[in-house]
């Protein structure tokens, strides 16, 4: 985390490389599958951020956002064939990255661990309760079945799963 004068650029596009450009290469490579099969399902994870922003988080929030309209084009791109694209926008997920955030807040007003996760919490995700992997998953397996099957280009803003994070 860093201002954006400040932001080392070799982490910059370190960030974009994995948040975004990963995910333009791997729609490249599966897309002409899927077409010639004539169905498919894309979902990339985007994140609450592609949909907000966060102070000191100009390349993870630029990735996200971009996800969200690459995403989107390819949704367009697609319409008109048996394939999906879609994007999840969780809010905080219990990552190794988070955890860092949630000890340096420790570190820097001397909390503890459950204090310094519900400052964390107040200051962005309401519910003050982690996203899990098994609520990103279960929406996976929701956005990869029949019932999903016109949903193309959603963000899903309605069915995001940010703790009420957007909603502010």
């Amino acid at each position: 985390m860093a201002t954006i004068d400040e932001f080392p650029v070799d982490r910059w596009d370190a960030i974009i490389a994995i948040n975004l450009s990963s995910a333009f290469h791997a729609m490249h490579a599966a897309l002409p599958i899927m077409r010639e099969r004539g169905w498919g399902r894309v979902i990339n994870i985007a994140s609450v951020h592609g949909l907000v922003g966060s102070v000191g988080k100009s390349a993870y929030v630029a990735a996200k956002h971009s996800i969200i309209g690459l995403t989107k084009v390819a949704a367009l791109e697609n319409a008109r064939t048996g394939m999906t694209v879609n994007a999840i926008c969780p809010g905080f997920v219990h990552t190794p990255l988070v955890q860092k955030q949630i000890d340096a807040i420790a570190k820097r007003d001397s909390l503890g661990q459950d204090d310094s996760r519900a400052k964390l919490f107040g200051e962005k995700h309401p519910s003050a309760q982690f996203v899990t992997t098994q609520q990103i998953g279960d929406l996976t397996v929701f956005l990869c079945s029949d019932a999903a099957s016109e949903m193309r280009g959603a963000e899903l803003k309605e069915l995001k799963i940010d703790g009420a994070w957007a909603a502010q």
